[in-house]
């Protein structure tokens, strides 16, 4: 491939200083692999449950044996893994829902949720349907200006009765804060629980499962929720999101998803039952291979004279890599790199375009084998000063390496 001597150069240097980062990743996903090959054996995980349904999915075994699974490995009571989750934001809406109740009020410890949150909550927009017509009201607690949360002011907000429901974002969104550490997390649960312990708290897991050794409903998260095309899936679930937690509010999200008194009981899988076990099989080391993609991302970048967050040697709590350009131009050279060494449609060149769900022009890089996929090495960007790259996934790391390669050079 056509990498210059200078960026190859500095990719050798990158990669010395990320030596100590990779082994740390490894461990984490050593660990990792471990839980889930327990969860599969104690499960007793068979070919003849990959063989899928049809129609309504009534006795579907594989679908119930992949929650199981999936409950044990996330430690909650139950789970619901399904292809017919159009996406993670779609999980995450049918968490609200079932946690917040007409009437009550959503309570973000976090600020502002993710772009594509904000018509589901009705905060911009008017959008049928939304949290807001439904008659739940909603208020925000900003994060302290060095990306902490506010405990004092958390506590305060939910404190009134009216709070049904506390939601917290693991991972940094488009923004410039931090991911937040599963134990931050669970001191914000802490900060809820002694502030009011009826509000239901649930989590916006994208980006964040498998990167530490524990997960947010270890620490008392009532429902946690997520894309299967992103961490969990492993590069391999074709479609679908999760929502994991109380059995009672799994089973009401569930409603949500389909609809009252038919739960999780339905939704046929298709055939691609062994597609979703095996996905969350590999996950925790395909994990692993983007979280090293990000390490090195940030070490090339940086001996560019690039700011990037988290640097190379920071602790990592999702699987983002932000690099701050500061120029329109430079960004969406960038992004045409990653998506020149992609090993789908390569030859394709990213244009900012009015996304849905968001509120400005984005660009996005995404040569994936399945659309959207951000556990595949991706980049995109809101058109916005500071002109700011989130770059994601990996399938490998010797391919993601290449492809950090081709964008800086690029630069």
């Amino acid at each position: 491939m056509i990498i210059s001597d200078r960026i190859r150069k500095l990719a050798a240097e990158a990669e010395r200083l990320a030596a100590g980062s990779f082994a740390s990743i490894d461990e984490v996903a050593a660990a990792n692999t471990e839980k889930v090959l327990a969860a599969f054996h104690n499960n007793r995980v068979s070919e003849a449950m990959f063989a899928g349904t049809t129609g309504y999915g009534y006795g579907d075994m594989g679908r119930e044996a992949l929650d199981r699974i999936w409950a044990e490995i996330f430690g909650a009571e139950a789970a619901l893994v399904r292809l017919s989750f159009a996406n993670g934001t779609h999980a995450i809406a049918s968490a609200l829902y079932a946690a917040a109740k007409p009437g009550q009020t959503l309570l973000s410890a976090t600020g502002a949720p993710y772009d594509t949150l904000l018509g589901v909550i009705g905060i911009t927009g008017s959008h049928s349907g939304s949290l807001r017509e439904y008659g739940v009201n909603y208020r925000q607690v900003d994060l302290l200006p060095d990306g902490t949360p506010d405990y004092d002011a958390i506590a305060e907000a939910a404190a009134p009765d009216n709070i049904g429901a506390v939601y917290i974002q693991r991972s940094r969104g488009y923004s410039g804060r931090k991911a937040l550490p599963v134990e931050t997390i669970g001191e914000i649960i802490k900060t809820v629980r002694l502030a009011n312990p009826r509000a239901y708290v649930v989590v916006d897991n994208c980006y964040g499962e498998f990167v530490q050794l524990s997960e947010p409903t270890d620490f008392g998260a009532d429902l946690i929720a997520g894309s299967l095309i992103k961490n969990p899936g492993g590069g391999l679930a074709p479609a679908g999101g999760y929502v994991a937690g109380r059995s009672g509010l799994v089973e009401a999200a569930a409603n949500r998803l389909t609809a009252p008194g038919l739960g999780g009981e339905v939704g046929a899988t298709l055939g691609h039952s062994r597609q979703l076990f095996q996905g969350l099989f590999m996950a925790p080391h395909t994990v692993a291979q983007a979280m090293k993609t990000a390490v090195f991302c940030a070490a090339l970048m940086e001996l560019l004279g690039y700011d990037a967050a988290p640097g190379y040697a920071e602790p990592r709590y999702d699987i983002i890599q932000a690099i701050d350009f500061k120029d329109p131009a430079l960004l969406k050279r960038f992004c045409a790199g990653i998506q020149g060494g992609a090993p789908v449609d390569s030859f394709a060149s990213p244009e900012p375009w009015d996304m849905p769900g968001y509120n400005c022009q984005v660009i996005m890089a995404a040569g994936t084998f399945i659309q959207g996929a951000s556990i595949e090495l991706s980049c995109d960007a809101p058109m916005l000063p500071p002109y700011r790259a989130y770059l994601q996934g990996a399938l490998t790391y010797e391919s993601g390496k290449l492809g950090i390669m081709i964008a800086a050079d690029k630069l």
